[in-house]
């Protein structure tokens, strides 16, 4: 659905742009719907060679990390729209060329929303996320029936309604902006009135001593969009007051929507013009997204696929707090070692996994982390041999 929306708008509204190829794993013969036929093409090489900038829009982390990096290979920029790559081997690629996410899915209007508050002078505190609808272990048979009406696929109106993507999409922004969570899996406020929540974020935020990354379930106003709580200089608030935005010290900043692919055009504009990148993953994330046992499983049991699946879903944790979780966009076609339980976080010492080019990112990027939980671990021994019981009690 995302390629269809790009490729007909580039090719509608953007004159000075053209899509000279498109990659697709399909057979081309079962495309005859596509908006441009001619340019459908199974070889990565083909697209490599024919592209000044790539547009990664697959869903898929296993395969778009590949392209990726043969789109560095050749020097080519990266535009992506897709979290779940992002927030799986997005930093490790983040270190290697150029990827950005684009503007139109939640985490890149946030992003957008960020740099309009920065440049009013706004102090950002939270960057909040709205969600519809939240059922952490719906049925096949209910997701079928959305999927089927929705036109998406039964994977992502999975990975919708079990709160997987929000918790992805918040930490892409987590980490990509320098903010952090309260606790595992985010706060999500049940909400009849948004600038109170925000409100009640914003002293979270406070509290922590930096920025966090939350969402809210809204019921009574629309949840299409997302909003950053800020702070602003005290002698603004009189006319921030007559401008209609509060009283303060918190102020709701809200983008009412996200087009998704409607607006893809705008970063792959910034980006060809020498705007930088909006947003990434960054080459230092502190935030991964781990994934959680939804029901009891056996020793042997078979994981189809983690994100979208009927087994996991997927909550922000912090990197340092949990060194061996295995990420959620890494589980596919995946056995498990041992039972689990439900509410389990799901460790490598799990599950056999098979071998992949984003297994080895994720491991390498993985092992500071492991590092730095040995040596907390290491620090705590003499304290424990020297003070006993009163060392743990402190």
């Amino acid at each position: 659905m995302i390629a269809y929306g790009i490729v007909r708008l580039i090719k509608q509204h953007y004159q000075d742009m053209e899509i000279s190829r498109v990659l697709t794993r399909r057979p081309l013969f079962s495309l005859t719907d596509f908006p441009l036929t001619d340019v459908l093409t199974n070889s990565l090489d083909e697209l490599i060679d024919h592209s000044d900038l790539i547009i990664e829009c697959s869903g898929d982390v296993f395969h778009g990390t590949s392209v990726i990096e043969r789109a560095f290979e050749a020097g080519l920029q990266v535009v992506t729209v897709n979290a779940e790559l992002q927030v799986t081997t997005g930093s490790y690629l983040a270190g290697k060329g150029f990827i950005t996410e684009a503007e139109g899915d939640q985490p890149g209007s946030l992003a957008a929303l960020r740099e309009d508050a920065l440049q009013m002078g706004f102090q950002p505190l939270v960057y909040g996320n709205m969600k519809g609808y939240l059922n952490h272990d719906p049925s096949p048979e209910d997701m079928v029936y959305w999927a089927n009406r929705q036109g998406i696929s039964v994977d992502q109106t999975t990975s919708f309604t079990d709160g997987t993507k929000v918790q992805i999409e918040q930490v892409i922004i987590g980490n990509g902006l320098g903010a952090t969570i309260t606790r595992q899996g985010m706060e999500g406020l049940a909400s009849t009135n948004l600038d109170d929540s925000a409100s009640l974020l914003g002293m979270m935020a406070e509290r922590a001593g930096q920025p966090i990354v939350d969402y809210v379930i809204p019921s009574g106003y629309p949840a299409g969009g997302v909003f950053l709580v800020g702070r602003h200089d005290q002698d603004q608030a009189r006319a921030i007051e007559y401008f209609k935005l509060g009283r303060g010290p918190f102020y709701t900043l809200v983008r009412p929507f996200h087009l998704c692919s409607l607006e893809v055009g705008k970063t792959v504009r910034r980006v060809l013009g020498g705007g930088g990148v909006l947003l990434n993953n960054s080459t230092q994330p502190t935030l991964g997204v781990a994934a959680i046992a939804k029901r009891t499983m056996k020793a042997g049991e078979l994981i189809e696929r983690g994100i979208g699946g009927f087994q996991f879903r997927g909550e922000a944790i912090r990197l340092a707090e949990h060194p061996d979780h295995v990420p959620i966009g890494l589980l596919r076609k995946t056995a498990l070692k041992r039972a689990v339980e439900p509410g389990q976080i799901i460790t490598f010492d799990d599950i056999d996994i098979l071998p992949s080019r984003a297994l080895d990112i994720v491991m390498e990027q993985r092992r500071p982390h492991a590092a730095a939980a040995e040596i907390k671990a290491d620090a705590w021994t003499p304290c424990i041999n020297t003070m006993g019981m009163l060392a743990l009690g402190g």
